[in-house]
């Protein structure tokens, strides 16, 4: 039994059942529909992923919050009065203000504390990019590495975690201001896909481009072909938004063509999805760079 908890933010986008599995502790950002604010649980909590999708679908506009200064002391404090050290793994610093709310309310806990060990990891990634470095992190914990080894070795292989996604509507980058309208415009009416990235800063940034869903579907196949170490023996993890069978398409390109053996698949949340859009699909592996 580790001496440390493992905490991490409905960001990861992780299955509701590996979460658990994997004795996490994870804290829910938030996300506002229609005047009604939500937290954002893993797997929709009182709204359903499909619901959230087809309600952006019909027009509505999801805006997204960070987790509190105020939230990550209750919970950081729960773990420490329990006689637990704590390891955080955050949403990229690069796209939310949570990381650095839970760097201040560790820094205020560690004068309560003195006797406790609180290190948080910046993950530079999103979604199931996240989650993914989080399995790797439990499964680490689970063979016995200690804690500020686990640490380094985040710190070490977080920019070999590669992301790449493409979206089906680009209305939605748009509106992020990751495309231009004209860009938009002429992509949607000549059926282009955007393949993009997370970059070494945590950002999301263009990659490439398709025609057509299943060509964009194959240009992730093909860029993990260019990235992906030791594809045989990993552990690759799909995210997407409310579109499982394309997920599902992209999952046996990967391991038809790479021969790898494990794919878990997942739902993109709101809060990631409020900004990809539906139709979204993320592809998620250890390379030798980003």
């Amino acid at each position: 039994m580790a001496s440390y908890q493992i905490v991490t933010d409905s960001s990861t986008d992780l299955p509701a059942a590996l979460a658990k599995e994997l004795g996490l502790v994870v804290l829910p950002l938030k996300f506002t529909l229609e005047g009604q604010t939500y937290e954002d649980f893993l797997e929709g909590g009182a709204l359903t992923y499909h619901e959230f999708y087809d309600r952006l679908r019909a027009g509505a506009v999801s805006k997204t919050a960070q987790i509190t200064l105020a939230e990550f002391e209750e919970a950081f404090e729960k773990i420490l009065a329990a006689g637990q050290d704590l390891l955080y793994i955050g949403f990229s610093s690069g796209l939310s203000g949570t990381y650095h709310c839970a760097v201040l309310a560790a820094e205020e806990l560690r004068g309560k504390f003195p006797e406790r060990k609180i290190i948080t990891v910046d993950s530079l990634c999103a979604s199931m990019g996240e989650g993914l470095l989080v399995w790797h992190a439990c499964r680490l914990r689970d063979e016995g590495m200690p804690l500020e080894e686990l640490a380094a070795w985040l710190e070490s292989h977080k920019l070999q975690l590669c992301h790449l996604f493409t979206v089906d509507d680009l209305h939605f980058l748009k509106r992020g201001g990751r495309v231009s309208p004209t860009t938009a415009f002429f992509g949607t009416m000549m059926n282009i896909k955007p393949v993009l990235r997370v970059d070494d800063e945590g950002h999301l940034v263009p990659l490439g481009k398709a025609r057509g869903r299943k060509a964009s579907l194959a240009a992730l196949c093909d860029q993990m072909k260019a990235l992906v170490v030791s594809p045989q023996e990993q552990t690759v993890f799909i995210s997407h938004g409310d579109c499982e069978e394309d997920a599902r398409y992209l999952a046996e390109l990967v391991q038809s063509q790479l021969g790898v053996p494990r794919v878990t698949i997942g739902q993109i949340g709101p809060v990631i999805g409020s900004h990809s859009g539906p139709g979204t699909v993320a592809l998620f592996f250890l390379g030798s760079h980003r």
